[in-house]
């Protein structure tokens, strides 16, 4: 595979362009998660140690974009040894480039700020279930699941098991096939407050005030010997806290549903 060198990084988009838009991104971004908004940050100390590659990040996802803006705002406060705080925004000066995040291709090519969001280190993949808001079913595409592989060999990748902005949604099984295949440290992140904060997109800011919360976990225990997918899959989704055992409504959602139903068969 592709590796990066002191000019370039492993796709061969030049590190003084992506220092550039991190930077400039990171400057107009950055009142958005401290100042009208705080966010506050947990876990960072549980970076500290980890190698430059084959690490990789799994976390809820709440909105388009500010979840991925606010990661790249503490991985790179933590790259200049600031942890838990990103209330110094000279770490942007010397920003953690070897970063990459995982995002729907659809989403990427939509204009022309995406496309400067995307240099910044987003490695597009097509959905296999959903295309321009109709359900579809395609075939993987291996040479993406390369180009993720690729990102992991030369740094470390965000990506969101869900692959969607709803909360509690299924995982998908291609990030737990992809752990057990490249075996990466893996970190999961538990976001919360984003979705209040920020529009969909998370261009916007909705609502000021808010303190959006981004917790780091350890690095999970994997038996990538043993353990399937599916048992992978299942840790990741525990880790990030999107399994229905989370979900304070769903309980009520069941005794509703049933409700209904026993209504429905009453009157039949």
């Amino acid at each position: 595979m592709a590796r990066k060198n002191i000019f370039f990084d492993a796709f061969g988009t030049p590190y003084f362009l992506k220092r550039l838009i991190i930077f400039i991104l990171g400057i107009v971004s950055y009142r958005r998660f401290n100042g009208f908004n705080k966010l506050k940050i947990t876990g960072t100390e549980h970076l500290v140690n980890l190698p430059d590659s084959n690490v990789l990040f799994v976390s809820n996802h709440q909105t388009y974009f500010a979840d991925v803006a606010a990661m790249y705002h503490v991985f790179c406060a933590v790259n200049n040894g600031y942890l838990n705080t990103i209330k110094n925004p000279v770490y942007l000066l010397n920003p953690k480039v070897d970063f990459y995040y995982v995002a729907a291709e659809e989403t990427m090519n939509k204009g022309f700020l995406t496309k400067i969001f995307k240099i910044a280190g987003a490695v597009t993949v097509k959905r296999t279930w959903r295309a321009e808001g109709k359900s579809v079913n395609r075939m993987v595409d291996m040479h993406e699941v390369e180009n993720i592989m690729k990102a992991l060999d030369n740094g470390w990748v965000i990506t969101f098991p869900q692959g969607t902005t709803s909360a509690f949604a299924q995982g998908r099984k291609g990030t737990a096939k992809l752990v057990k295949q490249q075996r990466p440290i893996v970190v999961p992140i538990k976001i919360n407050g984003f979705r209040r904060a920020f529009d969909k997109k998370g261009l916007k800011v909705k609502v000021t005030g808010v303190k959006p919360t981004m917790h780091f976990k350890e690095p999970l225990d994997i038996d990538y010997d043993h353990e399937t997918p599916q048992q992978i899959l299942d840790k990741i989704m525990i880790a990030i806290e999107q399994t229905q055992d989370f979900n304070l409504l769903h309980e009520y959602d069941e005794e509703q549903k049933q409700k209904k139903t026993e209504t429905e068969n009453a009157k039949s």
